[in-house]
């Protein structure tokens, strides 16, 4: 699903947009989504700058947006931004297959394990 950031113009494809309650599109269409409370991104090498500098700058300026998840592809790691109070977002992370995170704003907490369930990091040259 297209989300649009109506602050600064941007039509985007994020990997994976969560929405509550009624979803607000921009039009008839209903492709293009208004008012996501979580998004992510699976972080690759090729698109990581942007995923975490101006993207990011632009996802925050979406009034309904509560979260910001960044999942790496390198090693067991999520990255969490949440949104608390007027433009402060509070960064943390899970590191590590055996550790959890949780996604506050659709009350889901969920093992790394089961992100990375068949992902192989024994072929990485780290």
């Amino acid at each position: 699903m297209r989300v649009f950031v109506p602050a600064t113009g941007l039509y985007t494809y994020t990997d994976l947009v969560v929405v509550c309650g009624d979803p607000q599109f921009q039009d008839d269409v209903h492709d293009t989504l208004l008012n996501p409370i979580l998004l992510i991104e699976v972080l690759s090498e090729t698109t990581e700058s942007y995923d975490r500098g101006k993207k990011f700058q632009h996802y925050r300026s979406i009034e309904s947006l509560q979260e910001y998840i960044m999942v790496s592809q390198d090693e067991a790691r999520v990255e969490k931004y949440v949104r608390h109070g007027d433009g402060f977002w509070l960064l943390s992370e899970a590191v590590g297959i055996h550790s959890e995170i949780e996604f506050s704003s659709i009350e889901c907490r969920i093992l790394l394990s089961e992100i990375y369930d068949k992902v192989d990091f024994s072929d990485d040259e780290h």
